[in-house]
Protein backbone atom coordinates (compact mmCIF):
# COMPACT_ATOMS: atom_id res chain seq x y z
CA UNK A 1 0.00 0.00 0.00
CA UNK A 2 0.91 3.55 -1.14
CA UNK A 3 1.37 6.15 2.15
CA UNK A 4 0.32 9.38 2.24
CA UNK A 5 3.48 11.11 0.83
CA UNK A 6 3.95 8.59 -1.72
CA UNK A 7 0.34 9.32 -2.96
CA UNK A 8 0.81 12.55 -2.85
CA UNK A 9 4.13 12.66 -4.82
CA UNK A 10 2.07 10.21 -7.43
CA UNK A 11 -0.70 13.01 -7.80
CA UNK A 12 2.14 15.84 -8.14
CA UNK A 13 4.01 14.62 -10.81
CA UNK A 14 0.48 13.30 -12.41
CA UNK A 15 -0.78 17.48 -12.24
CA UNK A 16 2.80 18.64 -13.43
CA UNK A 17 2.40 15.71 -16.58
CA UNK A 18 -1.05 16.94 -17.53
CA UNK A 19 -0.39 20.46 -17.29
CA UNK A 20 3.34 20.59 -18.27
CA UNK A 21 2.95 18.55 -21.32
CA UNK A 22 0.84 20.67 -23.49
CA UNK A 23 3.00 24.03 -22.68
CA UNK A 24 6.64 21.67 -23.67
CA UNK A 25 4.06 20.42 -27.38
CA UNK A 26 3.27 24.41 -27.67
CA UNK A 27 6.53 25.14 -27.24
CA UNK A 28 8.37 22.90 -29.55
CA UNK A 29 5.53 23.46 -32.01
CA UNK A 30 6.53 27.18 -31.95
CA UNK A 31 9.67 26.81 -32.12
CA UNK A 32 9.78 24.72 -35.13
CA UNK A 33 7.35 27.24 -36.71
CA UNK A 34 10.17 29.47 -36.97
CA UNK A 35 12.57 27.26 -37.93
CA UNK A 36 10.75 26.39 -41.26
CA UNK A 37 9.95 30.20 -41.52
CA UNK A 38 14.12 31.33 -40.80
CA UNK A 39 15.60 28.11 -42.94
CA UNK A 40 13.33 28.43 -46.11
CA UNK A 41 13.13 32.08 -46.43
CA UNK A 42 9.40 32.11 -46.55
CA UNK A 43 7.70 35.59 -47.00
CA UNK A 44 5.59 37.30 -44.52
CA UNK A 45 2.69 37.08 -46.84
CA UNK A 46 3.21 33.66 -47.31
CA UNK A 47 3.43 32.12 -43.45
CA UNK A 48 5.00 34.87 -40.73
CA UNK A 49 6.90 33.37 -37.98
CA UNK A 50 5.35 33.23 -34.51
CA UNK A 51 7.32 36.29 -33.51
CA UNK A 52 6.07 38.37 -35.95
CA UNK A 53 2.72 37.37 -35.20
CA UNK A 54 2.58 38.65 -31.73
CA UNK A 55 4.53 41.43 -32.58
CA UNK A 56 1.31 42.26 -35.19
CA UNK A 57 -0.54 41.36 -32.05
CA UNK A 58 0.46 43.83 -29.52
CA UNK A 59 0.74 46.72 -32.78
CA UNK A 60 -2.41 46.51 -33.86
CA UNK A 61 -4.30 45.83 -29.97
CA UNK A 62 -6.34 48.67 -30.47
CA UNK A 63 -7.88 47.58 -33.46
CA UNK A 64 -8.14 43.76 -32.63
CA UNK A 65 -9.34 44.14 -29.00
CA UNK A 66 -12.05 46.13 -30.21
CA UNK A 67 -13.26 43.24 -32.60
CA UNK A 68 -12.65 40.87 -30.06
CA UNK A 69 -15.16 42.91 -27.73
CA UNK A 70 -17.71 42.37 -30.24
CA UNK A 71 -17.18 38.73 -30.93
CA UNK A 72 -17.48 38.00 -27.27
CA UNK A 73 -20.12 40.28 -26.58
CA UNK A 74 -22.43 38.53 -29.58
CA UNK A 75 -21.31 35.23 -28.39
CA UNK A 76 -22.56 36.01 -24.64
CA UNK A 77 -25.66 37.15 -26.15
CA UNK A 78 -26.00 34.38 -28.27
CA UNK A 79 -25.38 31.67 -25.35
CA UNK A 80 -27.44 33.51 -22.91
CA UNK A 81 -30.30 33.20 -25.38
CA UNK A 82 -29.45 29.32 -26.20
CA UNK A 83 -29.15 28.64 -22.38
CA UNK A 84 -32.37 30.00 -21.20
CA UNK A 85 -34.52 29.27 -24.11
CA UNK A 86 -32.47 25.34 -24.31
CA UNK A 87 -33.34 24.63 -20.99
CA UNK A 88 -36.89 26.28 -21.09
CA UNK A 89 -38.24 23.89 -23.63
CA UNK A 90 -36.43 20.82 -22.45
CA UNK A 91 -38.81 21.58 -19.21
CA UNK A 92 -41.72 22.14 -21.36
CA UNK A 93 -40.80 18.54 -23.17
CA UNK A 94 -40.83 16.95 -20.28
CA UNK A 95 -43.61 18.27 -18.69
CA UNK A 96 -45.99 17.42 -22.16
CA UNK A 97 -44.97 14.16 -24.38
CA UNK A 98 -47.36 16.17 -27.20
CA UNK A 99 -45.35 19.44 -26.94
CA UNK A 100 -42.26 17.55 -27.77
CA UNK A 101 -43.22 15.14 -30.55
CA UNK A 102 -44.62 17.87 -31.95
CA UNK A 103 -41.45 20.12 -31.80
CA UNK A 104 -38.35 17.73 -31.30
CA UNK A 105 -38.31 17.41 -34.85
CA UNK A 106 -37.70 21.24 -35.87
CA UNK A 107 -34.81 21.83 -33.69
CA UNK A 108 -33.19 18.30 -35.15
CA UNK A 109 -33.70 20.35 -38.35
CA UNK A 110 -32.59 23.53 -37.06
CA UNK A 111 -29.30 22.02 -35.53
CA UNK A 112 -28.35 19.86 -39.21
CA UNK A 113 -29.02 22.98 -41.21
CA UNK A 114 -25.09 24.22 -41.81
CA UNK A 115 -25.34 27.81 -40.47
CA UNK A 116 -23.08 29.10 -43.22
CA UNK A 117 -26.45 28.85 -45.26
CA UNK A 118 -28.75 30.20 -42.86
CA UNK A 119 -26.52 33.34 -41.88
CA UNK A 120 -26.93 35.39 -45.24
CA UNK A 121 -30.49 34.66 -44.80
CA UNK A 122 -30.93 35.93 -41.44
CA UNK A 123 -28.89 39.12 -42.79
CA UNK A 124 -31.18 40.09 -45.62
CA UNK A 125 -34.61 39.78 -42.79
CA UNK A 126 -32.79 40.77 -39.91
CA UNK A 127 -30.70 43.28 -38.04
CA UNK A 128 -27.16 43.03 -38.26
CA UNK A 129 -26.51 42.32 -34.85
CA UNK A 130 -29.69 40.77 -34.71
CA UNK A 131 -28.92 38.25 -37.16
CA UNK A 132 -25.53 37.36 -35.93
CA UNK A 133 -26.45 36.38 -32.43
CA UNK A 134 -29.31 34.89 -33.93
CA UNK A 135 -26.62 32.65 -35.61
CA UNK A 136 -24.63 31.91 -32.57
CA UNK A 137 -28.14 30.87 -30.99
CA UNK A 138 -28.90 28.50 -33.23
CA UNK A 139 -25.59 26.63 -33.03
CA UNK A 140 -25.70 26.54 -29.45
CA UNK A 141 -28.97 25.89 -28.35
CA UNK A 142 -29.52 22.11 -29.60
CA UNK A 143 -26.52 20.81 -27.32
CA UNK A 144 -28.29 22.43 -24.35
CA UNK A 145 -31.66 21.18 -25.46
CA UNK A 146 -30.53 17.46 -26.41
CA UNK A 147 -28.58 17.21 -22.95
CA UNK A 148 -31.10 18.73 -20.31
CA UNK A 149 -34.16 16.60 -22.07
CA UNK A 150 -31.83 13.71 -21.66
CA UNK A 151 -30.84 14.49 -18.32
CA UNK A 152 -34.63 14.79 -16.85
CA UNK A 153 -36.11 11.92 -18.66
CA UNK A 154 -32.87 9.86 -17.29
CA UNK A 155 -34.26 9.77 -14.03
CA UNK A 156 -34.23 6.68 -11.58
CA UNK A 157 -37.19 5.41 -12.11
CA UNK A 158 -37.01 3.99 -8.22
CA UNK A 159 -36.89 6.86 -6.87
CA UNK A 160 -39.74 9.03 -9.04
CA UNK A 161 -41.64 6.26 -7.73
CA UNK A 162 -40.46 6.90 -4.38
CA UNK A 163 -41.89 10.61 -4.42
CA UNK A 164 -45.01 9.30 -5.67
CA UNK A 165 -45.48 6.77 -2.73
CA UNK A 166 -44.75 9.98 -0.59
CA UNK A 167 -47.77 12.14 -2.78
CA UNK A 168 -44.61 14.78 -3.91
CA UNK A 169 -46.57 16.96 -6.79
CA UNK A 170 -45.36 17.27 -10.33
CA UNK A 171 -43.62 20.35 -9.19
CA UNK A 172 -41.96 18.98 -6.13
CA UNK A 173 -40.51 15.84 -8.14
CA UNK A 174 -39.24 18.08 -11.02
CA UNK A 175 -36.89 20.57 -8.70
CA UNK A 176 -36.15 18.14 -6.15
CA UNK A 177 -35.57 15.65 -7.93
CA UNK A 178 -35.33 15.75 -12.17
CA UNK A 179 -33.37 19.01 -11.80
CA UNK A 180 -30.24 18.08 -9.96
CA UNK A 181 -30.72 14.75 -11.58
CA UNK A 182 -30.13 16.29 -14.83
CA UNK A 183 -27.65 19.25 -13.93
CA UNK A 184 -24.43 17.41 -14.75
CA UNK A 185 -26.37 16.64 -18.21
CA UNK A 186 -27.37 20.16 -18.07
CA UNK A 187 -23.77 21.69 -17.56
CA UNK A 188 -22.57 19.27 -19.99
CA UNK A 189 -24.40 21.15 -22.79
CA UNK A 190 -23.86 24.36 -21.66
CA UNK A 191 -19.86 23.35 -22.38
CA UNK A 192 -20.54 22.41 -25.55
CA UNK A 193 -22.44 25.06 -25.89
CA UNK A 194 -19.85 28.02 -25.24
CA UNK A 195 -17.63 26.39 -27.95
CA UNK A 196 -20.14 26.78 -30.28
CA UNK A 197 -21.97 29.79 -29.83
CA UNK A 198 -18.15 31.12 -30.77
CA UNK A 199 -18.88 29.36 -33.89
CA UNK A 200 -21.82 30.70 -34.68
CA UNK A 201 -20.88 34.46 -34.09
CA UNK A 202 -17.74 33.95 -36.69
CA UNK A 203 -19.70 32.88 -39.19
CA UNK A 204 -22.07 35.39 -39.28
CA UNK A 205 -19.51 38.21 -39.29
CA UNK A 206 -18.10 36.22 -41.88
CA UNK A 207 -20.90 36.35 -43.69
CA UNK A 208 -21.64 39.65 -42.96
CA UNK A 209 -18.29 40.72 -44.31
CA UNK A 210 -18.85 39.65 -46.70
CA UNK A 211 -22.03 42.03 -47.32
CA UNK A 212 -19.37 44.89 -46.15
CA UNK A 213 -20.86 45.47 -42.88
CA UNK A 214 -18.75 43.93 -39.74
CA UNK A 215 -16.43 44.67 -37.25
CA UNK A 216 -15.66 41.24 -35.15
CA UNK A 217 -12.54 39.21 -35.33
CA UNK A 218 -13.81 37.06 -38.15
CA UNK A 219 -14.45 39.79 -39.98
CA UNK A 220 -10.98 41.05 -39.67
CA UNK A 221 -9.62 37.98 -40.71
CA UNK A 222 -11.63 37.92 -43.76
CA UNK A 223 -10.35 41.61 -44.14
CA UNK A 224 -6.60 40.51 -43.56
CA UNK A 225 -7.28 38.22 -46.26
CA UNK A 226 -8.53 40.68 -48.91
CA UNK A 227 -5.41 42.98 -48.30
CA UNK A 228 -2.46 39.55 -47.63
CA UNK A 229 -2.23 41.25 -43.71
CA UNK A 230 -1.49 37.76 -43.27
CA UNK A 231 0.21 38.27 -39.97
CA UNK A 232 -2.39 40.55 -38.64
CA UNK A 233 -5.06 37.31 -40.09
CA UNK A 234 -3.19 34.94 -38.21
CA UNK A 235 -2.87 37.31 -34.95
CA UNK A 236 -6.52 37.20 -34.98
CA UNK A 237 -7.00 34.21 -34.98
CA UNK A 238 -4.98 33.87 -31.98
CA UNK A 239 -6.99 35.61 -30.32
CA UNK A 240 -10.37 32.98 -30.83
CA UNK A 241 -8.43 30.48 -30.13
CA UNK A 242 -7.68 31.92 -26.66
CA UNK A 243 -11.42 32.97 -26.84
CA UNK A 244 -12.35 29.78 -27.41
CA UNK A 245 -10.44 28.26 -24.46
CA UNK A 246 -11.30 30.49 -22.10
CA UNK A 247 -14.65 30.14 -22.65
CA UNK A 248 -14.31 26.25 -22.52
CA UNK A 249 -12.13 26.17 -19.11
CA UNK A 250 -14.31 29.21 -17.55
CA UNK A 251 -17.69 27.05 -17.81
CA UNK A 252 -15.75 23.76 -17.46
CA UNK A 253 -14.39 25.63 -13.68
CA UNK A 254 -18.55 26.39 -12.93
CA UNK A 255 -18.85 23.15 -13.44
CA UNK A 256 -16.82 21.44 -11.18
CA UNK A 257 -18.04 24.16 -8.50
CA UNK A 258 -21.44 23.31 -8.44
CA UNK A 259 -20.81 19.63 -8.75
CA UNK A 260 -17.98 18.81 -6.74
CA UNK A 261 -19.35 18.12 -3.20
CA UNK A 262 -21.89 15.49 -4.48
CA UNK A 263 -21.52 14.07 -7.82
CA UNK A 264 -18.70 11.38 -9.24
CA UNK A 265 -17.61 13.36 -12.18
CA UNK A 266 -16.37 16.11 -9.89
CA UNK A 267 -15.86 13.98 -6.98
CA UNK A 268 -13.28 11.66 -9.09
CA UNK A 269 -10.83 14.67 -9.88
CA UNK A 270 -10.30 15.25 -5.97
CA UNK A 271 -9.65 12.25 -4.92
Amino acid sequence: MQTRDESGFVECTANLLRFGLPVVTLAIGLLVWDLIVRLNDIPPYQLPGPILVFKTLVQDWQILGGSLLVTLTTTFEGFIAAAVGGVAMAFLFNRSRLVEYSLYPYAIILQVTPVVAIAPLLLIYLPQQLAVVACAWIVAFFPVLANTTLGLNSVDSNLKDLFALYGASNEQTLWQLKLPSALPHILGGLRIAGGLSLIGAVVAEIAAGSAGAGSGLAYRIAESGYRLNIPRMFAALLLLSAAGIVIFMGLSLISHLVLRRWHESALGKES
